[in-house]
């Protein structure tokens, strides 16, 4: 006790002015990177800290153009490592060049004189770029004159200036720190998809991407007609006014789906003017009918997008993906004079505009009208006829979670709330974006996951054999087919994906005909009832190596020289030789054709893992002469020591993705409808018939 009471005083007196640090700007960043751009990641998820770092050195260029200057904006991405954004516009000033990219809360945003709505508002952005870059270089052109400052790792090491005969404008160039950045990539996917964005709100702007132009010409009914894989009921709806802007039509899908932004800036999670809009769009059409239609019967194959400039927006983050501001503008601005929507709330705001504008739009479309009408009873009508298997289902549901044998689950969910760091800890890892379900076909595949799998970040749904061909059905086979609805209430998702359990839905199936075959049933099934999931990248199929090719030969070998040595011990040999064999299972990270090796005594040998012919015939030629070559032929038959090095880190995932021109009506209708008269043709025309020939003695 007195050695206890000692130590506490030895603490105590330890904590003095010499304990307390100050750490600079650019230091602080470093320590503390997810204060300023949320996650870091590898680049292989969206929401990764590489393509925040890049859309921070966009968004200055962005508010330039808003302002009316510049009116193209140059992107390159070299190797997938490094990034380059040259804007036109006027040019960061010569003199405050260092403090705007190194110096926090520097910024000219700060009031409304030379940004009327911009996205950066706190001084932050070019600032994390610097400090979390293993090299970054800022060079600014103005009438005739240039400065160019190089840092790395946040630390100023040249400064030079001159004439310079370039248009005006700002450059910027950064390194992601790969130190921090582990093993990061930019996926050109992801950039696209971020700068199609930019364009669809910004009507007028050419984006340059590694040398390809990026425009659009219609706004916000360009990224409608780019990101609908089902075809609309009606022509877009595309209304413009005063700081707003919004687009939707309805589409024969389940389901609704939204795409919001603030001045530019993509507000993936929503906000408080999304939030108006849906309550707002609704109440509209119910009130132009004049029928008290429910709400989700109303927004049920919904497709809309809105954008919105807020005076000073609030953001919820750093990272600016929600909306936080009540109100369009602040009271007030520096000199005390109101805004023109000062005091107006954004629900209101929203709410008015819709009100006006889509009610007059249908009064002056009678046919639109009447489409969306039809739809809505439709809505009503399937709503209804499933409303009684509906409530037994969720309670069937609900008892099945208490201990559902289907799901093995884990620890760490997407829903999650935020982590918050325990007493005596700076920071905590945040695992929501982790946190996947494997789909698994039969009993003994999910018995080889399950034992070995991250507990806190993956879990496991077992089907039973193949499930049901959804194709075709109503949204009543999800609650009538217990399977389906177990695997609904796993996921959460019978209200949208704002309460989905789980990042990544992996389908991990034999690579045989029937496991293809469970693909495509449960590709249905989500494409059929919740093509959301799909669209936002959420849904993977596992890859699982189709061959094991070693060198028997050599450990046999080893073995037997191992066996001459020691003495009465020849007749063990074989036996050990086959239980050294069984123990060599390492393989490589990456899963490609690069070998494992584990050293036996003083003999090296080797596995390798093949996920296609080419890899196996690679393998072979490697490990011969003479290989051991084993031909998995589904998940169940490899074990659990196996199967960890398939679903760790760098296991092998193909995102499933829908695009534009994507037909999935087509789609389903041609791989999944009864006997389509095209998919026969096309099985009698491919069919291959090999003959068996007699080998003549």
């Amino acid at each position: 006790m007195s050695e206890l009471l000692d130590t506490n005083v030895r603490n105590a007196s330890d904590y003095s002015e010499d304990s307390i640090r100050h750490l600079d700007d650019m230091t602080h960043i470093r320590m503390r990177p997810g204060m300023y751009i949320g996650r870091l990641g590898d680049g292989s998820h969206a929401e990764d800290g590489v393509y925040v770092l890049l859309k921070e050195s966009i968004d200055n260029s962005i508010d330039e153009f808003n302002e009316g200057f510049g009116k193209k904006i140059e992107i390159d991405i070299q190797d997938d490592l490094t990034a380059s954004i040259r804007d036109y516009g006027r040019g960061i000033p010569l003199g405050s060049l260092i403090p705007a990219v190194s110096k926090l809360n520097t910024g000219g945003k700060y009031d409304n004189d030379q940004y009327t709505a911009s996205v950066g508002l706190n001084g932050v952005g070019l600032k994390a770029v610097n400090a979390l870059s293993k090299k970054f270089i800022a060079r600014t052109h103005r009438d005739g004159q240039y400065r160019e400052a190089t840092f790395e790792g946040g630390k100023l090491v040249s400064d030079v200036s001159g004439d310079t005969e370039e248009e005006n404008g700002t450059f910027i160039y950064f390194e992601p720190d790969p130190q921090l950045f582990l093993n990061y990539r930019f996926h050109g996917e992801f950039i696209e998809t971020m700068l199609r964005n930019y364009t669809y709100l910004n009507t007028g702007l050419a984006i340059f991407y590694n040398g390809r132009r990026i425009i659009s010409r219609n706004g916000l009914e360009d990224l409608l007609t780019d990101n609908m894989t089902a075809q609309g009921l009606y022509p877009i709806v595309h209304l413009k006014g005063e700081s707003i802007d919004i687009a939707f039509t309805h589409t024969g899908q389940y389901g609704e789906e939204y795409y919001s932004f603030v001045n530019g800036q993509h507000t993936t999670q929503g906000g408080t003017h999304q939030s108006a809009f849906k309550e707002h769009i609704a109440r509209t059409i119910k009130e132009y009918f004049g029928k008290n239609y429910e709400v989700q019967d109303v927004r049920n194959g919904l497709v809309a997008a809105i954008a919105v400039r807020v005076v000073e927006p609030m953001f919820e983050s750093q990272t600016k993906i929600k909306l936080g501001s009540l109100t369009m503008a602040p009271d007030k601005d520096k000199n005390g004079n109101p805004f023109a929507l000062s005091g107006v709330s954004v629900n209101k705001f929203v709410g008015d505009f819709i009100k006006e504008q889509v009610d007059n739009y249908l009064h002056k479309h009678l046919d639109v009208a009447e489409v969306i009408q039809q739809k809505i009873q439709e809505s009503e009508k399937e709503r209804k006829a499933i409303a009684g298997v509906t409530k037994l289902a969720r309670e069937r549901a609900k008892k099945a979670n208490l201990h559902n044998k289907k799901l093995r689950d884990c620890h760490v969910h997407l829903n999650d709330a935020p982590p918050k760091p325990k007493r005596g800890q700076d920071e905590v890892v945040d695992l929501r974006f982790d946190s996947s379900i494997f789909i698994t076909e039969g009993n003994s595949a999910s018995g080889s996951i399950t034992q070995c799998r991250d507990v806190n970040t993956q879990a496991v749904f077992s089907l039973r054999g193949k499930p049901l061909n959804s194709y075709g059905l109503t949204k009543k086979v999800v609650y009538e087919n217990e399977e389906f609805n177990l695997l609904q209430a796993a996921l959460n998702i019978e209200d949208g994906l704002d309460g989905l359990r789980y990042n990544k839905v992996i389908i991990a199936t034999d690579a045989d005909v029937d496991g293809m075959h469970i693909r495509l049933l449960m590709m249905t099934f989500f494409l059929q009832f919740f093509p959301d999931l799909v669209k936002k990248g959420h849904v993977y199929i596992l890859q699982t190596p189709l061959f094991r090719v070693r060198n028997k030969k050599k450990a046999e070998k080893a073995v037997a020289e191992e066996g001459k040595k020691t003495s009465g011990k020849s007749k063990s040999t074989a036996k050990n030789a086959d239980s050294l064999d069984s123990s060599v299972d390492s393989t490589s990270k990456s899963g490609k054709t690069s070998a494992g090796k584990r050293k036996t005594g003083r003999t090296e040998f080797e596995t390798i893992y093949c996920y296609n012919e080419e890899e196996r015939v690679a393998a072979i030629e490697r490990l011969s002469p003479n290989p051991e070559i084993t031909r998995f032929k589904g998940l169940g038959e490899i074990s659990a020591d196996e199967f960890k090095n398939f679903i760790g880190p760098d296991m092998r995932l193909e995102p499933v993705t829908l695009h534009k021109s994507d037909k999935v009506k087509e789609l389903l209708a041609y791989y999944m409808g009864k006997n389509t008269m095209e998919r026969q043709n096309f099985i009698i025309d491919n069919l291959v018939v090999e003959e068996d020939l007699v080998e003549e003695i």
